[in-house]
């Protein structure tokens, strides 16, 4: 299923898509099954609604919640690269693919909006006289000042594909984190289709 667009001052979530919600829906009752049925093309009732339901709510680490697995989640994610390190400590969340600070700094309009908010603009007129002056001259030194001196609060997109288990486990450790990229990123999260109630949040 697709959905739609979520932009904040912050972050831009785009081209979101949710698959195999419905199959693993009815799959999280497959323990407490005793016929052989298997998802067949078919909705989930309103009992295995309220089953997937109840399990999602289970401890982070339990196994309980291991339906929400297959549920994966893909989008196109823009954050500043400040972010992308502590992203990338999840295990289960992947970069199909991504912008790449060594290959389209010097090419990349350096407008504001290439730059977290935040970044001084001083900051961002150091980083543009560094991409001229290794346009000019592309030596391996000025192409290492370019590099080395980009902040942190440069923008970077990526595609990324995961599942509603591991963004379980994102929201519950970062909805109160102090920057404010990782609460939009959970306020994002409760938006996907299930996901206030498998987090049992009004």
């Amino acid at each position: 299923m697709k959905c739609d667009d979520f932009v904040t001052e912050n972050i831009e979530i785009r081209g979101v898509r949710i698959h195999d919600f419905d199959e693993s829906i009815i799959a999280s009752g497959y323990p407490m099954q005793t016929s052989g049925m298997t998802v067949n093309d078919k909705y989930p009732t309103q009992k295995q609604m309220d089953v997937a339901k109840n399990l999602a709510k289970s401890a982070v680490g339990s196994g309980h919640d291991q339906f929400m697995t297959g549920i994966l989640v893909s989008f196109d994610l823009t954050l500043p690269v400040q972010v992308w390190g502590e992203l990338q400590r999840y295990n289960h969340i992947s970069f199909v693919s991504s912008g790449s600070k060594l290959h389209a700094l010097a090419k990349a309009d350096l407008g504001r909006e290439a730059f977290d908010r935040h970044v001084a603009l001083d900051t961002i007129m150091k980083v543009r006289g560094l991409a001229e002056a290794y346009n000019a001259n592309k030596s391996e030194e000025n192409f290492l000042k370019l590099v080395m001196n980009c902040p942190l609060g440069f923008k970077l997109t990526a595609r990324m594909t995961t599942n509603m288990r591991q963004l379980k486990t994102i929201f519950y450790q970062r909805k109160n984190h102090r920057l404010p990229h990782w609460r939009d990123f959970c306020n994002w999260i409760l938006t996907l289709e299930g996901m206030k109630d498998f987090l049992g949040v009004e």
